[in-house]
């Protein structure tokens, strides 16, 4: 959007008269002239600050990566023993080791829970991950998310789960400095349950 917005207003700029002379006869003509003249000139300003504005706001700038985040992971307490300093009581479940776009651990916090008698399973927290972005430097994010799943009500076994993990906004360090973005899970149903994740972190 942003590269067919400049390549508009340069051939709007394009389209402009070079020279004026030609309609030049007379001092009637030189008096709708110089109106033309004025008119063509604020045009002109205004589309000059059109395409710088449009220069300043691109959100394609070169100071910005955006990345696709794709993998899998699964649950080690060994592989992640503990959660980074700042977050020792997220301990709600073992460490879940990620592989792929992002290598390393995330830890989480249960805030809220709710089963319904259909089996449905609702759950809301916090969570923090270290670790990496595609072998980059090693850093930190913290995340919210809401889980969703379906349990059998007599045997208590998953029959599907997913859930949203948006990252909030300034908790980034190290390699994530500035990081936004969003994770989602997908439970994959098995023994033991194992996840696939999708999503888009970019960093500033």
């Amino acid at each position: 959007m942003f590269k067919k917005l400049l390549v508009a207003a340069v051939c709007s700029l394009a389209a402009l008269p070079v020279s004026a002379g030609a309609a030049f006869a007379g001092e009637a003509r030189l008096a709708g002239w110089g109106n033309t003249v004025q008119t063509k000139g604020r045009r002109l300003g205004l589309l000059i600050g059109l395409v710088m504005a449009l220069l300043l706001v691109n959100p394609m700038s070169a100071d910005a990566a955006n990345n696709r985040l794709s993998g899998e992971a699964y649950y080690d307490a060994v592989q992640c023993p503990a959660p980074p300093a700042g977050y020792e009581d997220f301990t709600s479940y073992p460490g879940l080791v990620l592989t792929g776009s992002l290598e390393g651990c995330l830890y989480t916090k249960v805030i809220t829970s709710k089963e319904t008698p259909s089996g449905v399973y609702l759950e809301t927290g916090e969570e923090v991950f270290i670790g990496s972005l595609d072998g980059g430097p090693v850093g930190t994010f913290a995340t919210t998310y809401k889980f969703e799943g379906k349990f059998d009500p007599a045997s208590g076994v998953q029959r599907h789960g997913r859930c949203q993990h948006p990252i909030v906004e300034g908790s980034g360090t190290g390699g994530f400095e500035g990081a936004t973005g969003r994770l989602g899970f997908k439970d994959i149903i098995g023994d033991p349950v194992t996840y696939d994740y999708r999503g888009h972190i970019s960093l500033r």
